[in-house]
């Protein structure tokens, strides 16, 4: 070694030699084969995001309630002497049937003294009629003989001017005519009186027919007559009980008409009036709860909550309730349902009775909405293939969520591609293979439009 440090040059040209073999053969092998570096494609399943027919649902529940519910109080004093073999709780009447009856024999008395008043006071009236016209007529026959008798005594008066008579021929004369006179007086007299009797008695017969009619009309009311067809309730008479004015007989509840008192939390409002946004309302249209049904235009169905798929009605949207339920934070909604009672189907479709827990599906018109469904949308993002067949992460807006759908407001644009299928890993900018599920973008449309 020390041989070759003394020759330095020895060991430049020994290294120069050993890198010259080393590009040599470096130079002469065969290139390497480099393994690609992009991710493969990912095959995921895709559908357009467009607007579509949107029918926005929301669901309450609440309580079944009689449309009418007749609480049946006695309106007459009197001993039951009748009561319908059907009058018990549970059972069903049809209207116009007499299901109880008050004594009505000292009301029938009653009305029968009275209306023989009646007659006979009608009797007065057409004798005083008949009175007056025979006194008219004695009167007009009085008349006539006041006439004549004057006639006579100017003429016994001109011939006892020519002294051709005794004056006391004159003054008998002049004694009839004051007779004829007072008897045309009196008769006159006695007819003008007629007027004032003929009121009198006029006013009797008008009392007398007032009094027969309400005696008529409380004789009625000895008898109870089902004024709709019902379901009757609580009873509380039997025959032979005394009842007293306003006791309480029996609860009748009409089976042609119930309600639902629902109860829908405050937030879901929202999803009812969405179709509305950008309307204004004045303070007249807040004021008139009719006016403002007919505004949102809503459509009910109520269903009998529990394992029962044909247990369900049609209903229509009866009226709001006045005020929010502060503990709750609900607003109540009252739906009508008309003969509840119809089409009923034993074990599977029974009738809507009092009580009956029910759910409540309140439908707003349809509108056109950008509706997606749930299971694509992940923390508030979704995925989409852009135009390169990439993956693109959005943030979108949720405006509602109903079922497995979800109404978006903002952060995805029609036309976009949105991937509705898990995927594993999330790369933004991976490569993907889009395969358009066209089958369920129909399926979506049907359940978007409720046609499902």
């Amino acid at each position: 070694m020390k041989k070759y440090l003394q020759k330095p040059y020895i060991l430049f040209a020994a290294m120069g030699l050993g890198a010259l073999i080393a590009i040599a053969l470096v130079m002469g092998r065969a290139p390497l084969n480099h393994a690609g570096t992009e991710m493969p494609r990912k095959s995921v399943e895709v559908i357009t995001a467009r607007r579509i027919p949107f029918s926005a649902k929301v669901t309450a529940y609440g309580n079944v309630e009689p449309t009418v519910t007749l609480q049946t109080l006695a309106e007459v004093s009197g001993k039951i002497s009748f009561v319908h073999p059907d009058l018990k709780q549970g059972n069903s009447i049809a209207a116009g049937t007499v299901v109880a009856r008050i004594d009505p024999q000292d009301y029938e008395v009653t009305l029968k003294q009275t209306q023989a008043d009646l007659a006979g006071n009608k009797s007065s009236l057409r004798q005083l009629q008949v009175e007056q016209q025979t006194t008219q007529r004695s009167l007009d026959l009085a008349e006539k003989n006041l006439q004549v008798g004057e006639k006579e005594l100017q003429r016994i008066r001109s011939v006892w001017e020519r002294k051709l008579i005794a004056r006391s021929v004159l003054d008998a004369e002049e004694q009839k005519v004051i007779q004829l006179r007072q008897q045309v007086s009196e008769l006159q007299g006695q007819l003008n009186t007629y007027a004032t009797r003929k009121a009198t008695v006029q006013s009797q017969i008008t009392r007398a027919e007032e009094q027969v009619k309400g005696q008529t009309t409380t004789l009625g009311r000895t008898e109870i007559t089902l004024p709709f067809s019902a379901r009757i309730g609580a009873v509380s008479i039997e025959k032979g009980q005394f009842v007293n004015i306003g006791t309480m007989l029996f609860e009748a509840l009409d089976i042609n008409g119930v309600e639902v008192n629902a109860q829908l939390p405050i937030l879901h409002m929202r999803s009812l009036v969405a179709h509305m946004e950008g309307n204004t309302f004045d303070s007249t249209m807040m004021g008139k709860s009719q006016d403002m049904l007919a505004r949102l235009n809503l459509s009910a169905r109520v269903t009998l909550v529990g394992d029962m798929p044909d247990a369900w009605w049609d209903a229509e949207v009866l009226r709001f309730s006045e005020s929010i339920d502060p503990t709750r934070r609900t607003l109540g909604i009252v739906v009508g349902v008309d003969r509840p009672y119809e089409k009923m189907i034993p074990g599977r479709r029974p009738p809507l009775l009092k009580g009956m827990f029910m759910s409540v599906e309140l439908y707003a018109p349809m509108h056109e909405a950008l509706v997606i469904p749930r299971k694509a949308v992940h923390h508030g993002r979704v995925y989409v293939a852009n135009s390169d067949d990439r993956l693109e992460i959005k943030a979108v807006d949720i405006q509602q969520r109903q079922d497995d759908l979800v109404v978006i407001s903002g952060g995805l644009q029609e036309g976009d591609r949105l991937i509705i299928n898990d995927l594993v890993p999330v790369i933004e900018g991976m490569p993907l293979t889009p395969i358009v599920a066209s089958d369920y973008e129909k399926a979506l449309a049907k359940r978007a439009s409720g046609t499902e």
